[in-house]
């Protein structure tokens, strides 16, 4: 073999190894473009995986019918996986915002299975050239493969790790696709003599290359009005962290919240929420001094803590630092949570709240918690039997903690499984419920080891909503949002084996 065909044979691995990088970019970049805009991301994934695979497999029996000009078939393959990869996150934007009959979600489908035909074509094309240049079958085939497997997991990485948290889904993609026309381009070139009217498919890869670049550098701007297309108000933060997307949006005085498109909170009447989550736990515990907050990383729950000059000690556990950051660096939410996460009182993890409970020793007197609702396999485990089991065995003698429960008008059921789960751990609970507008009527569980008698409490802070008088008229549900619907001893339990929440979750909102 000569030193050219040495030199084509090499970059054929390369080029395996790196096109296998892309496709698996590709693959989860949908699956979390589906999460983010269509919900359930267990869901989304699940069908780009599978539609991606499948792709791939009619991509290769496609591929037995390319058996000339196997060079060319490789490029244009690329200029194609280039082109409609990198486009797909902007135009999965457009198709959202200009329609609402589930387009977006045939479009993020058709695409993800385009894509994955094509990488399915790749790799036999490389095998072959490969075999055809010298290599011998057995070999080229294990090279190429192993390529192919290794960059599966550095594309796997670098997405988690870099090109989501750093540049975001559109310009992931726009950014991905110039290596795949790279690849083609440098393909065309060692492969020149091989190649008819090269010029020519070097002007096709040259054009689809300032399209990408363009789209690297407008793109994501353009994609943005596209998605504010998405939120009822005009956007004034918005960035991708290594967990979520965070947008923070304003129209006049209200100042709203959302990760991952769910209202997290309205700046209008948050207080209401966030007294309610906090103040019926608090003069329900015997004593103040050490309080742990699972999730809130916003800062407004422990604005409201803050409040008892009796506390010595706030655990505050949220997963995602860059939530914290916000809230400590935003000066919308630094109005709104009056710098609480700064306090010396506060102090922050950034960890799983599942882990965190699983490895911390300490005791609390009082337990908020304040997760989003369990829409998605990861969320659901914060709701289980096994968590709330946790909080128990962390929850001092005459502790209380207080749970956020979803809504019992709009999830009825789920919000009364969750309510019985916890009951399911040996817990005393009594049911709260309050009407937050931006929300609607939302639903809260208060548990301890003790009897809890709401007619006891007596709230002595400041509040703007909550007082004594009406803390009881909050355990008051009406005939359409109790319990009635079902024998509470026959409702079922949410644990991590049987996650019964996700589904009675989805099917409860979707009319919402």
């Amino acid at each position: 073999m000569d030193d050219i065909k040495k030199k084509q044979s090499h970059f054929i691995y390369w080029a395996s190894g790196i096109v296998s990088i892309c496709g698996i970019i590709f693959e989860v970049l949908f699956g979390a473009l589906g999460s983010y805009i269509l919900g359930d991301g267990v869901k989304q994934y699940t069908l780009t995986i599978s539609l991606f695979l499948t792709g791939m497999g009619i991509g290769a029996s496609l591929s037995e019918r390319v058996t000339k000009k196997l060079i060319l078939s490789f490029i244009y393959i690329e200029f194609l996986v280039a082109l409609i990869g990198g486009f797909s996150s902007f135009l999965m934007f457009a198709v959202t915002a200009f329609s609402s009959d589930g387009t977006d979600a045939l479009f993020l489908y058709v695409v993800t299975l385009i894509i994955g035909a094509l990488t399915g074509v790749e790799l036999p094309i490389l095998i072959r050239k490969a075999n055809e240049i010298g290599v011998t079958l057995q070999k080229s085939t294990a090279r190429v493969l192993f390529s192919d497997y290794a960059g599966g997991l550095i594309g796997g990485l670098l997405f988690v790790f870099l090109l989501r948290p750093q540049f975001g889904m559109v310009k992931s993609a726009f950014i991905v696709g110039l290596i795949n026309l790279t690849v083609a381009m440098v393909v065309l070139y060692l492969f020149r003599k091989e190649v008819k009217h090269r010029w020519v498919h070097g002007i096709i890869g040259s054009i689809i290359g300032a399209l990408l670049l363009a789209g690297v550098f407008v793109g994501e701007s353009i994609a943005l009005t596209f998605e504010q297309k998405l939120y009822k108000d005009p956007i004034v933060h918005m960035e991708e962290s290594q967990y979520q997307k965070i947008v923070i949006t304003k129209q006049n005085e209200d100042i709203r919240l959302y990760l991952d498109g769910g209202l997290q909170l309205s700046s209008i009447d948050e207080h209401r929420y966030h007294e309610v989550l906090v103040h019926p736990a608090m003069t329900a515990s015997d004593s103040r001094e050490q309080v742990l907050i699972l999730g809130g990383g916003d800062g407004l729950a422990a604005r409201e803590l803050l409040k008892y000059k009796d506390i010595k000690d706030i655990t505050l556990v949220d997963l995602d630092p860059a939530v914290i950051e916000l809230a400590n660096e935003n000066p919308h939410l630094l109005k709104l949570n009056q710098g609480s996460l700064k306090d010396d009182r506060v102090h922050v993890q950034n960890q799983d709240a599942f882990e965190f409970l699983e490895q911390s020793e300490n005791w609390y007197d009082v337990v908020i918690v304040d997760l989003p609702d369990p829409n998605n396999e990861s969320l659901n485990k914060l709701y289980t039997k096994e968590f709330y089991s946790l909080i128990r065995n962390h929850l001092k003698p005459g502790g209380a903690m207080m749970v956020q429960s979803t809504s019992p008008v709009f999830a009825r059921e789920v919000y009364w499984t969750i309510s019985n789960t916890i009951a399911s751990t040996g817990l005393t609970t009594e049911n709260l419920h309050v009407d937050v507008p931006s929300f609607g009527n939302w639903g809260f569980v208060l548990a301890s080891r003790e009897e809890i008698a709401i007619e006891d409490l007596n709230i002595n802070v400041p509040t703007d909503f909550l007082n004594n008088h009406m803390l009881e008229s909050l355990t008051v549900f009406g005939k359409d949002e109790d319990d009635s619907f079902a024998d509470e001893d026959k409702l079922e339990v949410n644990t991590l084996i049987d996650p019964v929440l996700i589904e009675m979750y989805e099917n409860a909102w979707k009319y919402y």
